[in-house]
């Protein structure tokens, strides 16, 4: 279906720099429901799986800061996201011996073991959402998908 007539709109986009806008935030909204009731299923959030997935990606303590770098969405507060974590005993902290400023996030057995719970129905849920693509087609589209992310890098600079 068309965006113009999946959102009722009665007039068409004003350009086509702008249906490609509101397209691309349309998937965004939708991609971010359908991930985030997978992981809630596992009584997660989409931005604490990240952090998991990242650890887990890692093989090693990471720092907030390295955490944050690697983040899929931006999150202002990686430190509160953390916090939750490790309230539910699913990563640890660890000061640094030779830097005692400097502050190491690990994942916990049970961590790794509720993200790889999550993880299992993960590939389930990608074919899911994007079935309809050939392999050639996604290639095609992560490669458009890169310029907007370059364009967006250059419009900061």
């Amino acid at each position: 279906m068309k965006l113009q007539q999946e959102l009722k709109r009665s007039v068409p986009f004003a350009s086509l720099q702008q249906e490609t806008l509101v397209n691309l935030l349309r998937i965004g909204d939708q991609l971010d429901n359908r991930l985030s009731r997978l992981f809630r299923e596992h009584g997660l959030t989409l931005s604490r799986f990240n952090v998991l997935r990242i650890l887990i990606l890692a093989d090693r303590p990471l720092t907030c800061g390295e955490i944050g770098e690697r983040m899929i969405q931006v999150v202002p507060a990686i430190t509160s996201l953390v916090d939750h974590l490790e309230k539910q005993a699913l990563v640890e902290r660890q000061r640094c011996k030779q830097d005692r400023r400097v502050v190491h996030v690990r994942i916990t057995k049970s961590g790794r073991k509720l993200a790889d719970a999550a993880m299992q129905h993960l590939p389930k849920t990608e074919n899911k959402l994007l079935g309809k693509l050939s392999q050639t087609q996604l290639k095609s589209l992560n490669g458009l998908l890169d310029k907007v992310r370059e364009s967006i890098a250059a419009s900061d600079e």
